[in-house]
């Protein structure tokens, strides 16, 4: 018996990393999952990663998460997939780095709408189904970059964005409480995905510098951050809302 069973969960970016993780570990504690991902491919894929193992998953895709009018239409068709919903897990971002003096407008902009209005738009979109549910928990994954500056990458917006971000949760987590709907952040630090590690490529002396700010001098690994979204989104956590909670090795404890 799972920690999450019956519960329908919202996945955004669920075509990889932290997304395709958070499939695997839902739907094994029960849950049965709806994904949404710009990338129909890698969506699929992860359909048939968590169906592989005995779960049960849904995914929509192409979705542009930036698009109002389109994620309003996906949460209504993820809602329709198993009958309602129950937990939103707004993972899903788009972010650009560099530089104060050289970040341009566009960035600073494709930044905020890749990172803020994501997971406003679904989360707005979501409401009622949580609200008709009796109901439910939003999960918003930030970063320790809403909490600490950083030097590597430079992240003035990421930074703005991800606390914006962990003040929106605590805003949700107030207006949703005579609902039964709890809100709460997650801050994971430099964390390992196939894309980070992609675009790290072998600048060794930039993941150095990356995991010198941990305690824990590694980066974490997706499911480490997911493990607690799944102990969140459950029962179990009924007392915890508008919280904010750093996965991070310690790199925000000094």
């Amino acid at each position: 018996m799972g920690t999450l069973d019956e519960k329908v969960v919202l996945i955004t970016g669920s075509g990889g990393g932290l997304g395709r993780a958070a499939g695997l570990i839902f739907a094994r504690e029960g849950a049965r999952i709806v994904g949404l991902d710009i990338d129909p491919r890698t969506n699929d894929e992860t359909v048939e990663l968590v169906r592989a193992e005995g779960g049960e998953m849904a995914g929509i895709a192409p979705v542009d998460l930036t698009d109002p009018e389109q994620v309003r239409q996906a949460v209504e068709d993820a809602a329709a997939a198993f009958g309602g919903l129950d937990v939103i897990y707004n993972n899903a971002a788009l972010v650009r780095f560099g530089p104060m003096p050289d970040f341009s407008i566009d960035d600073w902009r494709a930044t905020i709408t890749g990172e803020l209005d994501i997971p406003f738009f679904v989360s707005k979109f979501a409401w009622p189904h949580l609200v008709r549910r009796g109901g439910g928990v939003i999960i918003n994954v930030a970063s320790m970059a809403g909490m600490v500056a950083g030097s590597v990458p430079p992240m003035v917006a990421h930074s703005a964005a991800n606390a914006g971000i962990i003040g929106m949760t605590r805003q949700l987590a107030l207006e949703g409480a005579p609902h039964g709907i709890r809100a709460v952040a997650i801050s994971p630090g430099p964390t390992l995905t196939p894309r980070s590690d992609r675009d790290l490529g072998d600048n060794q002396a930039a993941r150095d510098a990356i995991t010198g700010k941990t305690l824990l001098k590694r980066f974490g690994r997706p499911e480490e951050i997911v493990e607690l979204a799944a102990f969140l989104a459950s029962d179990r956590a009924a007392f915890i809302t508008g919280a904010n909670y750093p996965v991070d090795g310690g790199s925000t404890a000094w």
